[in-house]
This record gives C-alpha cells, structure tokens and sequence, in this order.
C-alpha cells in the first residue's frame, strides 16, 4: 500500500500543471557520535532561504517549499516526476536535548544540522 504522505499527482490546467498540494517528506539520515547528532536531509531543489528549522525539547522540526523554478508559462508538461510542495521532516531525538547548540549548513542539496549536547 502507497504511503500516502509520498503520494503525488498532477492537475491539469489547461495545458499547463499544478502540484496536488500533499506534503512532501524528504529522506534524512541521523547519525550519532559522542555528544552531538548530526541529521543530513535531503533536499535538492530547496532554496535555503525558505528553511524552517526548530529544536524543541526531543523533537528536530525543518521545514519548508520545494518549488519548480524552472516552469514558464506556456510549458506543456511530458513527465513529471519531482515533488514540488511544502514539506515538513520532524526527528525524534531518543533523549531530551534541553540546552543543546545547534548549527546548520546547506551543501550540496543536502541540509547537514549539527546538534551539541551539553
């Protein structure tokens, strides 16, 4: 059965298209090493600038839109396979981060946030 979060379609207008509006759910990898935690999440296409990212508590909230840049008025779509939505990843930590620093980077397409436990 699908996962219905990672379900996309496309609306025709016209001749043009619209993304359906369903969130899109970015991969992220989590990697623990002493004190700190780093998450990569993977998402090429994403301005930084249009980046929420949260710490609350135990929980890691990152945010945001993937939007097509590229489409011009007039396009006819073909094939269209890329998400382009809102998105929202939220990371449970397995202990509370209370006091924790957090630093981010944007490389690559990849969002890297480092997370320094006291």
């Amino acid at each position: 059965m699908p996962n219905p979060i990672r379900e996309f379609s496309m609306m025709t207008i016209g001749r043009g298209a619209k993304p359906s509006g369903r969130l899109w759910n970015p991969a992220a990898d989590v990697y623990q090493t002493g004190n700190e935690w780093i998450v990569k999440v993977d998402l090429a296409g994403v301005c930084a600038d249009d980046l929420e990212v949260d710490l609350m508590g135990s929980i890691l909230r990152i945010r945001g839109c993937r939007r097509d840049t590229f489409y011009r008025q007039g396009f006819v779509y073909h094939q269209m396979e890329i998400t382009y939505s809102r998105f929202e990843k939220t990371i449970q930590f397995p202990c509370p981060l209370e006091g924790a620093s957090m630093t981010q980077q944007y490389r690559d397409g990849f969002l890297i946030v480092s997370v320094s436990c006291p």
